[in-house]
């Protein structure tokens, strides 16, 4: 068994962004009580890939309810600087909120908007990038324009570090009822499998580790890489 096949094996997207955006805001209050604790250990296994160091610059792409962003802006200290992106206005407010309560708010920069066009980041000034059951929510085509855009604005030896929903070759069972819902019920299921470090590899990054593990059945890859 591995977790290695073909593109045409990956789901496609079958919502909008709009569609994602109001969902999300929808979701932004109770997120974490539906998915947060689930989602705890997968998080923190990357983060502990990524090993934000003191004075650094980092970006999380999908930061939803903010978790993430409290123990990157720990990690940074008070001389680096985060910056969050997320489609959801309602997400935004929701970890800014949580920000705030841990004093943590003035090293967090937060922007709405899409991972695919990142004009705002200047070219190589980052040092670390953290994705998140995120990547998966863009379509098949728009994964390599992400990709590509946080090998853009990494430093040279810059890391990105992503957390995904993958599957096995042959699927197991839990994957394929899985799919069925993301294809009949998007809205529910919007998450799909796909290959992080297959993907990673194409976009040009050199795969410094990757461990597996399982949620509900569901394979998730964590993923280490650093820009050439």
């Amino acid at each position: 068994m591995n977790n290695e096949t073909t593109d045409a094996a990956v789901a496609r997207v079958h919502r909008s962004k709009a569609d994602a955006r109001l969902s999300y805001n929808r979701l932004s209050r109770w997120y974490d009580l539906i998915a947060g604790s689930a989602e705890k250990k997968y998080r923190d296994t990357g983060l502990a890939k990524l090993s934000a160091q003191y004075g650094e610059k980092i970006l999380e792409i999908g930061f939803g309810t903010g978790y993430c962003l409290v123990s990157l802006a720990r990690s940074v200290g008070a001389e680096g600087r985060l910056i969050g992106l997320d489609i959801s206005d309602g997400m935004l407010a929701v970890a800014k909120e949580r920000l705030q309560k841990e004093g943590l708010g003035e090293r967090v920069d937060l922007h709405l908007g899409d991972a695919a066009d990142m004009d705002f980041i200047t070219a190589g000034s980052l040092d670390g990038v953290f994705m998140s059951f995120t990547l998966e929510l863009f379509d098949n085509p728009e994964i390599p324009r992400v990709l590509g855009e946080c090998r853009r604005v990494l430093k040279p030896g810059g890391r990105l570090a992503v957390v995904s929903m993958t599957k096995t070759n042959p699927p197991g069972m839990a994957v394929r009822i899985y799919e069925w819902f993301h294809e009949h019920a998007p809205n529910y299921a919007d998450c799909r499998p796909i290959f992080a470090r297959k993907s990673m590899e194409q976009a040009g990054f050199e795969i410094k580790d990757v461990s597996l593990s399982s949620m509900w059945g569901l394979p998730v890859e964590i993923v280490l890489g650093a820009k050439r």
